[in-house]
């Protein structure tokens, strides 16, 4: 049983509510469940429905969020747990010692690079955390089919393609990623390797 995961998310809301109606939902599942949420501390966009939503069912919900965006991100004055960090590569580090598995909800650059780092260390060996994206009305399907035109032209591995979990749906997400067998990468093991 995982302690916690890590939801990536957008501090925009997006043009569409169903990206907010799922933020929602991701929160009250993973509180229901007794699982906690490692995010970034704000409290607008995404980011604050996610938390809203998982405090009103009674979550454990800790945000982490660097002094030169608590004011641009308006931290959320409703946590219990708010960590303020002095940097964003503090901030990512926090969020990974925290949690015991990686969300992404749709976003932007900075929920793409949060995710993307997470899966990295995970090909790396850093850790071996589960790694998911929450494909939301086919927000990430460009972003799969890159992953996916990586690995025909051999920048990816196989192997490390199926770090990503990916789900349109936030229950069957949340199930896979309780239950996914996380890869073992072959990145390194050899210097014979292309």
């Amino acid at each position: 049983m995982l302690k916690r995961i890590c939801v990536f998310c957008g501090s925009s809301a997006g043009h569409s509510q169903i990206y907010r109606e799922t933020a929602i939902t991701v929160g009250k599942l993973l509180a229901e469940r007794q699982i906690g949420v490692v995010y970034g501390g704000g409290q607008v966009g995404l980011m604050g429905a996610l938390a809203d939503s998982a405090l009103q069912a009674g979550g454990e919900i800790i945000g982490v969020i660097p002094k030169a965006l608590f004011e641009k991100e308006i931290a959320h004055a409703g946590l219990r747990q708010l960590c303020v960090v002095d940097s964003m590569h503090e901030r990512k580090a926090l969020m990974a010692e925290l949690s015991d598995a990686f969300i992404a909800l749709p976003g932007g650059f900075g929920t793409m690079e949060e995710f993307f780092e997470v899966v990295t260390w995970s090909q790396l060996g850093i850790h071996r955390k589960p790694c998911g994206l929450l494909n939301t009305a086919g927000f990430f399907d460009s972003l799969l089919a890159l992953c996916d035109h990586a690995v025909s032209q051999g920048f990816i591995r196989p192997v490390d393609r199926a770090l990503i979990v990916s789900e349109p749906e936030p229950a069957v997400l949340i199930d896979r990623i309780c239950s996914v067998e996380v890869p073992v990468s072959t990145k390194w093991l050899s210097p014979n390797q292309a």
